[in-house]
């Protein structure tokens, strides 16, 4: 009994043995790591929505919350009223400077009577119809006229300097008004709390009702669709391995084997490092390696962050 016993349990042994020979050795060991991003507040106030839970799929763009910015309205539209008080005080340029157009449009309608008078005296002075006397009348009128036409010129000219320099000064008051008002714009939408890209919420840091501030955390996002498993190579195997190539994944299942993965390496670390002491023996500790980055397909969900995974070239 105790013969079959022994035979049994060496039988047992070298089959043991016969099938760990036979699993190929891997060539690299990681865990996988995600692209998490941080997302913090960027205006100060009262969380007064905050729609996320952790585990919950966001998309880029989606807004998820907003921070109370009713005293930054308020501003804005304090801002706008003083706008619209300076604007009244604008002189109405054109309509003032129409006074002077319609004076001159009288006075050339009147040298153009005394011109076509002018000519017809002058015709009539030919054949003795007419005085001198008359003639040098209507050239006396036309000059009046003329410097009455270059008095109103002058008269427009300087009103609309006076106008324009009136305008100019309103309109410097302006400016830095407006420029206020784009700032509270500014901080207005940076009061809507935005996710900045596609993923699932790892970790939520702040609940609504709660005041935060410039740069305070409230929520970790990673977009865990596509996973990153960082390996390590020993120096002699850089020559097996490049960017873009293709490689095998092994993760371990419960039920004590492996599950094959497809995976490709998008980056090579230029530099070697002291392998890391959560990843290989003792012995293996002090050998140099050089740590490499797969993108690993993740669309069921089974990998995890820091889940350990065995790499084949």
């Amino acid at each position: 009994m105790k013969a079959s016993l022994l035979k049994y349990i060496l039988f047992v042994g070298v089959a043991l043995y016969a099938c760990q020979n036979a699993t190929p050795k891997a060539d690299a060991y990681g865990n996988f790591e995600a692209d998490e991003r941080v997302v913090s507040a960027e205006t100060s106030g009262k969380i007064i929505a905050f729609n996320i839970e952790e585990g919950q799929n966001l998309k880029a763009g989606e807004q998820v919350g907003a921070i109370d910015s009713v005293q930054l309205i308020l501003k804005r539209e304090q801002l706008q009223a003083s706008i619209r008080a300076v604007a009244a005080k604008s002189p109405a340029i054109s309509a003032q400077l129409a006074v002077y157009e319609k004076q001159m449009a009288t006075t050339r309608q009147q040298l153009a009577n005394l011109e076509r008078e002018k000519r017809r005296v002058e015709n009539l002075l030919k054949s003795d119809a007419a005085t001198p006397k008359q003639l040098d009348d209507l050239n006396d009128q036309i000059e009046v006229a003329r410097k009455q036409m270059d008095v109103i010129l002058e008269q427009k000219s300087a009103t609309n300097s006076s106008l324009t320099t009136q305008q100019s000064g309103l309109l410097a008051e302006i400016l830095p008004l407006q420029k206020q008002i784009a700032q509270l714009d500014d901080q207005i939408a940076k009061s809507r709390i935005v996710n900045p890209l596609n993923g699932t919420v790892l970790v939520k840091y702040a609940e609504p009702g709660e005041v935060t501030a410039f740069g305070k955390p409230l929520y970790k996002i990673a977009d865990l669709n596509t996973m990153t498993l960082r390996a390590y190579v020993a120096g002699d195997q850089l020559s097996a391995v490049k960017v873009g190539q293709q490689v095998k994944v092994f993760i371990d299942e419960a039920d004590g084997t492996q599950r094959e993965l497809s995976g490709k390496i998008t980056w090579i670390s230029p530099k070697a490092e002291f392998t890391p002491k959560v990843i290989q023996t003792k012995d293996e500790r002090v050998n140099l390696v050089y740590a490499v980055k797969i993108s690993v397909p993740n669309s069921d969900g089974i990998l995890k962050i820091g889940m350990p995974a065995e790499v084949r070239f």
